[in-house]
């Protein structure tokens, strides 16, 4: 196998984010014109590539909650269309003028808002990833370099096509979104020792591949390692609505990092509460890991192990506690949350606002489901990751999240 110069290639990819960040959003936006175009006209060859990338992922023993996420049906590719005309749709964040003042000496000080510049995008199997990140750099003006898993190959060289296709029709470079190949781990460490050219690096996988990326990379890294993700029942919830934010939360897609892992139920509200959620849970297919006290309500469920607390299950497995208060709730997500979504189900205003206030983490929901917490539902047209620590974004990241700002300054021979 030829190996990719790595230098060269982010060079160039440079080069072609450059050229981008000056172009006007007209510019940027035909470019996603273009692309939401070659994914439709593409549509049978991204499928059929994504089909033959499940049967060898699943002939070769990858995990199912990795085969979910690489699968790419018809719905999901219109999903994904939808979403890059969505981005198209939205404001220009390049340009922006903000913080403008005059200082008494008669300087003239305010901030310019510029894309971040070139992105390394490092992902396993999540060809929806792909696509919504190389939207999301188009529009906001920086370049993308991809690294993909093997268990996606075949997809991600049909959407580097599209992809293609859509820069070179709106005159741009291609170097703008370069899918590289297959790298291996001395490769990918090479990759992440190129500080004077990339500018951040993104890891959307799992636990692991995150901490190598972290642990190896000279560039800024954003992080997210795992969604560990509570529902919090708070004495006096309004049961019914509880358990949908439940039932949809664990069950509508658990392989998600948004999906919930864990349910801590007020003391008061546990009997009812888990009368009702144990056979609507089972009848999903549902195991749930109880603790002592939460077991004499769900006769079905296995007694919770240590590490059971504080674990991304991505199947349909769910820890469960009944707490005593809501202290007990506040601590219990403390020490085993991850930082990235936390929901209170309550009709208290003072209990939602505290919630709101104190627990850590990136989307902090009152009485909506945790599956919501995505940058199509929030309003950002897509993600590019969602981080879980606080610098330089903290929660899903769109198109403001990929720009900065720079001060620029106008005098009139001012000295000092």
């Amino acid at each position: 196998m030829i190996k990719t110069n790595l230098t060269e290639t982010a060079r160039a990819a440079g080069r072609a984010a450059r050229k981008l960040a000056l172009a006007d959003g007209l510019a940027r936006n035909l470019a996603l014109k273009h692309l939401a175009g070659a994914l439709r006209q593409s549509q049978s060859l991204i499928l059929e590539a994504n089909s033959r990338d499940q049967a060898a992922a699943r002939s070769g023993g990858l995990a199912d909650h990795l085969v979910d996420r690489l699968s790419l049906n018809e719905a999901g590719l219109k999903e994904l269309i939808l979403a890059v005309e969505k981005v198209m749709s939205l404001p220009d964040p390049l340009g922006e003028i903000s913080d403008r003042k005059t200082l008494d000496s008669g300087l003239e000080v305010s901030r310019l808002r510029i894309p971040l510049g070139l992105i390394a995008f490092i992902c396993e199997a999540r060809p929806g990833a792909l696509v919504e990140a190389g939207a999301l750099t188009l529009k906001s003006g920086n370049g993308l370099m991809v690294k993909c898993g093997k268990e996606m190959a075949q997809t991600a060289a049909a959407l580097k096509n599209a992809f293609g296709r859509a820069l070179t029709a709106s005159g741009f470079d291609q170097g703008a979104v370069t899918v590289l190949p297959t790298l291996d781990r001395d490769e990918l460490r090479e990759l992440l020792t190129l500080s004077e050219i990339i500018d951040l690096v993104i890891p959307r996988g799992g636990e692991g591949l995150i901490r190598f990326v972290s642990e190896n990379s000279r560039i800024p890294v954003l992080k997210h390692f795992k969604g560990v993700c509570h529902l919090y029942v708070d004495e006096g919830a309004d049961l019914s609505q509880a358990l949908a934010i439940l039932i949809n939360g664990k069950t509508q897609r658990p392989s998600t990092c948004n999906s919930l892992e864990a349910l801590l139920v007020h003391r008061t509200e546990a009997p009812a509460f888990l009368a009702l959620a144990g056979p609507e849970l089972a009848a999903r297919g549902v195991v749930i890991k109880a603790d002592p006290a939460a077991r004499a309500f769900l006769p079905q469920a296995e007694l919770a192990e240590a590490e059971d607390w504080g674990r991304e299950f991505l199947d349909l497995t769910l820890a469960a506690r009944i707490v005593p208060d809501f202290e007990a709730a506040l601590a219990h997500i403390a020490a085993y949350g991850s930082n990235h979504t936390e929901v209170i189900a309550t009709r208290d205003p003072g209990r939602a606002d505290r919630f709101l206030r104190s627990v850590e983490a990136g989307c902090v929901m009152v009485n909506a489901s945790s599956r919501l917490n995505d940058g199509g539902c929030l309003g950002l047209g897509a993600e590019i990751g969602i981080s879980t620590t606080r610098l330089h974004a903290y929660g899903p990241m769109g198109l403001r999240e990929l720009t900065t700002t720079r001060f620029i300054v106008t005098g009139h021979g001012h000295l000092r």
